[in-house]
């Protein structure tokens, strides 16, 4: 009943603090702070009392239900996410301690930073921060490319090298002496999504933020729940697409029955992908499963949002369209690390 309860409530969250902004987010590059923080304060994100399974099942349904109304919004909850993730799974019990509170309950918005390691463990790209280390911790150089969900206050994961070759993973504030952003906002879409450029200038990283020594231990830990949570963004957008073919099939006179792709072309799939991520999640996230079911949603996702381009007609072609915006949103999606090049790659 709580459950159904709470459904309900975000049902109603997404209606009345959601949608009003979807057009801005996407045309005006619009950032949702204060949503994305009221779904801490409204209990959504909220671990206690659960395993990481149990908060898991329960997190990827909220990250479903805002990718429909707005994948942007999603996005930016599985960065926020993925920062969790990190702050859960860390050893730093201080940091632990400190964070995760804040994260939970809407004082505080974090970020994932891991694009470029991620790439980087998979033999893609070479590393682009270098850590010293120095009395009390590590200084820090180089620049991320691509970081969304920061701002003011915002703190993001990142993973340095030292000079012998070992990796440290760090939890670094976006208010930090030597931290520079530069906004970036000529995307085809998601540009409402706060992404910006980081460059690090001897940044000092004190002991109580290093997320974990080992680096390449710990990403072998964390790295099953960072595509997790990515999994669910494909999803909402998938059903809202669906949702928009059945809306359309009176018009006309119905000759989109004639089209190759119908709803039930996407449901169908889109069933089995959820009953193998449900059986996933309750009999704990695994690498290579993980990365099969992100690969299958990638790719429905674009057959949903191609088939609700056809469906609609002209009127998707219109910049104010729903379907045209996540046909964009979609491609950006195709291109969330791990991309469909990276899975491809992992998975052959």
């Amino acid at each position: 009943m709580h459950a159904l309860n709470q459904d309900v409530q975000l049902d109603n969250l997404l209606e009345k603090d959601l949608k009003p902004l979807v057009r801005s987010i996407d045309e005006k590059a619009y950032y949702p702070r204060e949503f994305l923080l009221s779904l801490g304060t409204g209990g959504y994100l909220s671990s206690e009392n659960k395993t990481v399974a149990e908060a898991a099942a329960e997190e990827v349904q909220v990250v479903k239900e805002v990718s429909s109304y707005c994948m942007t919004t999603g996005f930016n909850l599985w960065c926020h996410m993925a920062a969790l993730t990190y702050v859960r799974h860390t050893e730093n019990t201080g940091l632990k301690d400190r964070f995760l509170p804040k994260l939970e309950s809407g004082e505080l918005l974090g970020a994932t930073g891991l694009s470029n390691p991620m790439k980087f463990y998979a033999e893609l790209e070479k590393l682009h921060l270098k850590a010293e280390p120095v009395p009390g911790g590590y200084q820090l150089n180089g620049a991320l490319p691509a970081v969304s969900n920061l701002g003011e206050g915002h703190w993001f994961g990142a993973i340095a090298a030292t000079p012998d070759n070992h990796r440290i993973m760090a939890f670094v504030s976006c208010d930090q002496e030597g931290i520079s952003l530069k906004e970036k906002v000529s995307y085809l879409g998601l540009n409402g999504s706060a992404t910006y450029a980081v460059r690090f200038e001897n940044v000092f990283i004190p002991q109580e933020q290093i997320l974990a020594e080992d680096a390449d231990a710990f990403v072998q830990k964390i790295r099953p729940y960072f595509v997790t949570y990515q999994v669910p963004v494909g999803l909402g957008v998938i059903e809202a697409a669906v949702a928009s073919m059945k809306k359309c099939a009176n018009k006309q006179s119905g000759v989109n029955e004639y089209l190759p792709v119908q709803p039930e072309d996407i449901e169908t799939p889109l069933r089995g992908i959820e009953a193998d991520f449900k059986a996933l999640l309750e009999e704990g996230v695994t690498w290579k499963e993980i990365l099969e079911i992100r690969r299958r949603t990638a790719y429905l996702t674009m057959e949903a949002v191609h088939g609700a381009m056809m469906h609609a007609g002209g009127a998707a072609y219109m910049k104010t369209s729903a379907d045209g915006r996540r046909l964009r949103e979609a491609y950006f999606f195709m291109n969330l690390t791990p991309t469909i090049k990276h899975l491809e790659k992992m998975l052959s």
